[in-house]
């Protein structure tokens, strides 16, 4: 878990993206991004948001907390980026009018997260409620994606952990995964060669428990698990 409170979700992030950002795991995803302008959707503590800024995109970035905007906007403070407070469930008339005008080219939701008193996760949950808020957002984003004509790509980027020798078919499995849920009867399409791993650390997440809980996910990794999917044309 990345925190139960909202202190506890702003230190963890502060903590676990100066690491992200050592290993060139932010420069690996926001070189991914196509295009000129991008909508961040979660911006965090402002990593991310840091490393796409500094490809020379064009960036709106939105949070629900307050805290991540300020954070935020001390990191990228002379770039080229501009910051929503608003939750992308529940969009006002407002808010979306400043995302139409914006009219980002891609839109990014990465390493989705947000603390325990709002994604109702346990210690004793098994990760369920985090799952079901992450399958959520996931879908509002790309429900927002599709409605607005200027999205071209849409740019997914969470944790995982996979037995690194078979992450040509975690490739596929990703592929179909946000294929039947995330995009389901929206106008992108995700193709395996849009699918991509990246590693990480080990004491990223806690592996001992996973690699001892069955034989076969001895050679389990963690890693970055990337989708980019494409508008239909």
């Amino acid at each position: 878990m990345s925190g139960a409170t909202v202190a506890d979700f702003i230190g963890y992030w502060e903590e676990e993206g100066a690491a992200y950002v050592r290993r060139g795991d932010y420069e690996w995803m926001a070189a991914l991004v196509p295009g000129k302008s991008v909508l961040e959707v979660g911006c965090g503590v402002g990593y991310a948001t840091q490393a796409l800024a500094a490809r020379g995109l064009s960036v709106l970035a939105v949070d629900s907390l307050v805290e991540c905007l300020d954070a935020t906007r001390g990191r990228t403070a002379g770039q080229e980026v501009s910051l929503i407070q608003c939750e992308v469930t529940a969009l006002d008339a407002e808010q979306r009018a400043r995302i139409e005008a914006f009219a980002p080219e891609t839109v990014v939701c990465w390493l989705m997260g947000a603390p325990a008193e709002t994604t109702g996760a346990t210690p004793s949950d098994a990760g369920q409620a985090v799952a079901a808020y992450r399958e959520k957002i996931h879908r509002a984003v790309a429900e927002l994606a599709a409605s607005l004509p200027s999205v071209s790509a849409l740019h997914y980027v969470d944790r995982t952990a996979i037995p690194w020798q078979a992450k040509d078919i975690g490739r596929d499995t990703l592929v179909r995964y946000h294929s039947g849920k995330t995009l389901l009867d929206l106008p992108f399409a995700a193709e395996r060669r849009n699918a991509l791993y990246r590693k990480l650390d080990d004491a990223t997440l806690d592996l001992e428990k996973i690699r001892k809980s069955h034989p076969s996910l001895k050679s389990v990794v963690p890693t970055l698990a990337s989708l980019l999917a494409e508008r239909k044309k």
